[in-house]
């Protein structure tokens, strides 16, 4: 009997505990943990929409560097904002994000800043609300210190800030006083550069 009664209590227990269901505490457990992993992993996925709409100028304002070398070469002198079409690129100065344009360029000039602003939306004024970045690319007449020869280099960058917390824009930025007496081409302070360079 002893034995029938153990194996009874046996039964009985393992039953019990496949009924049982979660506890309070495993619940919230549970609970915190997804609200800490959302609380980490959100902001990287609100910031996407942002990248994607910076890619744009990004390539844009790169592609504006290749079509001034290119110009240039063709030309001996700078595409200014005037003659923004001639570059070849197909791109619209206005798109639903950014403004582009040309600072300096023309004949006499030994580089040129090609930039794109944020866009206030519907508008054609510059956004200093925005929560993208600013970029600007210089293109100069320069020289290889290893070879010494003369050509066309370029260099890509990106604000360091939002314009909305004093970031700055790539319209604002002066191509000559961002190239180094032997013609190569810098970001300055407020950029980051995009090129691999080390400025």
């Amino acid at each position: 009997m002893k034995t029938e009664l153990k194996v009874k209590l046996l039964q009985h227990l393992s039953q019990k505990k496949q009924d049982e269901g979660f506890t309070l505490i495993e619940l919230l457990v549970v609970i915190i943990i997804i609200g800490i992993l959302s609380a980490i992993a959100l902001p990287s996925f609100l910031n996407q929409a942002n990248k994607a709409k910076q890619s744009e100028a990004k390539t844009y304002v790169g592609s504006m560097n290749r079509s001034q070398q290119a110009y240039y070469l063709e030309n001996n002198a700078f595409a200014n904002n005037d003659q923004f079409g001639e570059l070849g690129l197909g791109i619209s100065t206005i798109t639903d994000n950014y403004l582009y344009g040309i600072n300096g360029g023309g004949t006499d000039t030994e580089n040129v800043a090609n930039y794109a602003d944020q866009r206030k939306k519907g508008t054609e004024t510059k956004d200093d609300e925005s929560a993208l970045k600013a970029y600007h690319g210089i293109t100069s007449v320069g020289e290889i210190s290893d070879t010494s020869e003369t050509t066309t280099l370029a260099v890509l960058c990106e604000a360091k800030k939002v314009t909305r917390f004093d970031g700055a824009f790539g319209s604002d930025v002066d191509a000559d006083a961002n190239v180094s007496a032997d013609g190569v081409p810098s970001c300055g302070g407020d950029w980051k550069n995009l090129s691999g360079g080390n400025n």
